[in-house]
């Protein structure tokens, strides 16, 4: 049937699930959003959407048809919460499948954007398992597009024709995204981190110029793993060199593993029907007690800013929602529970307008992802520190240590009004 024809499943009170990642369903939700002045009160939820334009639906004259709930906040919705039109539901990644499975986030409706079926009349969900294989299974009807041009990828994410309720025939590109070299800044601190991954890790990284400097300095390592979020240009490359061959890891050995897909058509060709790499529901992907199995887990994760006793934010400018904890918490304590594991956070030392990332405290109303209690390795451009079991003057001395050197004199009067004598004493020793 056509678009509109499947829009009319939808009721007013409905809650629908909307897949992510380059997944979105882009002619399900224009369509939808062609009824908002006909419908009242569907509630939306999405995570992570990487789509060309805002989305349709979150527009302020549907403010009564369509109330967005975010389960990760990207560009498509960020601009409408920050106006009020949305809303974000903090939650870990790995977790909001079961939200879904024991209804207490309870769906009627799941839009998913799936690949051709196989010989066998099984469709993938394409670039984002992640949420869309619990809510396909907790949602009463299922309304697919069946994209000509969407990656038919293995493992866990699979629905077969027969379970579709509504089928929307469509040759709709996925989102694809290029990343230019690492800058100097990028470089450095990918460096850094490359010198502390052992041959035979298991590696969780993300996307963007730091984990591409990451992966272009361990291009020589050895039988390295991949158990990830989101599979990347970046590890395609080291996949297809033999660099991540999977020979040592515990959980899924031999396949590499992940919860969704972004990047170039060459990694989306390259994924088409490979068998050696598998995408599953982040419930698995990202329980720590999966990840910790594996040997050597190397996680690597941003952040906005970190205070000086270890504190990361990473989803919010003070009160502005910029994103969500996604799976940031969930590998930090995998990775720290692995055995030869280490937990990264990766961050400029100040941000393109010259403001410090590393402060004496969050700024006010920012969100804390990962405590100071699970944080490790810190790395900026300026060095890499290692907190775990340091006392909070210890902590400040050594982060003071990797910010900004026009920032550091601050950085320090704040410490010592903060840690007195503690800090004062730690100025002279060297040991640190």
């Amino acid at each position: 049937m056509t678009a509109d024809e499947a829009m009319r499943l939808v009721n007013s009170g409905d809650s629908i699930y909307i897949q992510g990642s380059t997944s979105v369903p882009n002619v399900l939700e224009q369509a939808l959003a062609r009824r908002g002045n006909e419908l009242k009160d569907v509630i939306i939820y999405s995570a992570f959407n990487i789509t060309k334009e805002e989305a349709p639906f979150c527009k302020p004259e549907y403010k009564d048809a369509f109330i967005t709930k975010s389960l990760f906040l990207c560009a498509d919705q960020r601009r409408w919460v920050k106006e009020g039109y949305g809303s974000m539901i903090p939650a870990f990644l790995g977790e909001i499948p079961f939200l879904f499975r024991s209804r207490q986030l309870p769906l009627d409706i799941a839009f998913i954007n799936c690949s051709l079926p196989d010989e066998n009349g099984y469709c993938s969900y394409g670039m984002s398992a992640d949420l869309a294989v619990s809510a396909v299974e907790s949602s009463r009807i299922i309304i697919a597009q069946i994209n000509k041009s969407m990656p038919y990828l293995c493992g866990g994410a699979l629905i077969h024709e027969s379970k579709i309720t509504a089928a929307v025939e469509c040759d709709d590109a996925p989102v694809a995204l290029t990343f230019g070299d690492p800058t100097p800044i990028e470089a450095a601190i990918g460096g850094f981190i490359a010198n502390e991954i052992p041959d035979g890790a298991t590696l969780q990284i993300g996307v963007g110029g730091i984990p591409n400097a990451v992966l272009n300095g361990i291009k020589h390592h050895k039988h390295l793993g991949l158990h990830t979020e989101a599979m990347t240009d970046g590890v395609v490359r080291l996949i297809e060199e033999g660099v991540i061959d999977n020979s040592l890891k515990k959980i899924k050995p031999g396949k590499s593993i992940a919860s969704l897909a972004l990047g170039s058509t060459h990694m989306y060709e390259f994924l088409d029907y490979n068998r050696d790499v598998e995408f599953y529901d982040v419930g698995w992907t990202n329980d720590p007690q999966i990840i910790r199995q594996n040997p050597k887990v190397i996680a690597i994760n941003s952040a906005l800013e970190v205070d000086l006793t270890g504190q990361i934010c990473a989803d919010s400018i003070g009160q502005y929602i910029f994103s969500s904890v996604g799976g940031q918490h969930d590998f930090m304590y995998g990775g720290a529970l692995s055995e030869g594991g280490k937990t990264f956070i990766a961050l400029p030392s100040r941000t393109a307008k010259g403001i410090g990332k590393i402060v004496p405290t969050l700024t006010p109303g920012a969100g804390v992802v990962t405590t100071r209690f699970q944080t490790q390795y810190v790395v900026t451009e300026q060095g890499i520190v290692y907190l775990r079991n340091k006392s909070l003057a210890e902590r400040a001395k050594l982060l003071i240590s990797i910010a900004h050197p026009d920032d550091r004199e601050a950085l320090e009067r704040a410490a010592c009004e903060r840690f007195g004598y503690s800090f004062l004493r730690l100025k002279t020793d060297n040991n640190l």
